[in-house]
């Protein structure tokens, strides 16, 4: 059975036709449309490298069945950058050291990028590590991880209120 979906992929709308309603959306970017900043940890939605933005909020992609997301504005770690200029939560996660092998960055950028979005943790460090406790690291990064949101989520308002965001 195959299914026609159409979505936007980092800014650029995507019509697709999947033969096996199954496929997860992180096998649909990593192998249909060749994104491959979105990791594959555990593939049981247990440890975040696969975070991905849909309609601006943070998911598994690979929980996520392609199908079901007809329509739907997705945002990889590949869409995050403007051209040259890293997104602030990037920078901040270099400046502050936020990873160490770098397996589970991509997957831990964009749980950032959706926390701040959610305006839920502010510059609490204790709120930023349970708004990303669904996102491991093996290295142990955590304390620069928490840092980078932190200074990421001061940056941002403050660009904000310059206007300058």
């Amino acid at each position: 059975m195959s299914l026609s979906i159409s979505f936007t992929v980092n800014g650029t709308r995507r019509d697709l036709t999947i033969d096996d309603p199954r496929v997860t959306l992180l096998d649909l970017l990593r192998e249909r449309l060749g994104l491959p900043g979105t990791k594959k940890g555990c593939d049981r939605g247990q440890c975040g490298a696969c975070t991905v933005l849909v309609n601006g909020r943070r998911i598994n992609s690979c929980l996520t069945l392609a199908a079901t997301l007809d329509g739907a504005r997705i945002t990889t770690i590949e869409g995050l950058a403007q051209g040259d200029a890293l997104h602030p939560v990037q920078t901040a996660f270099i400046e502050n050291d936020g990873f160490q092998c770098g397996y589970c960055t991509p997957g831990q950028i964009m749980s950032a990028v959706g926390l701040i979005a959610e305006a839920s943790a502010g510059e609490d460090l204790e709120r930023i590590r349970e708004g990303m406790s669904g996102n491991l690291c093996r290295c142990a990064a955590y304390h620069g991880i928490t840092r980078a949101v932190q200074q990421a989520t001061r940056r941002m308002a403050e660009a904000e209120q310059e206007g300058t965001a």
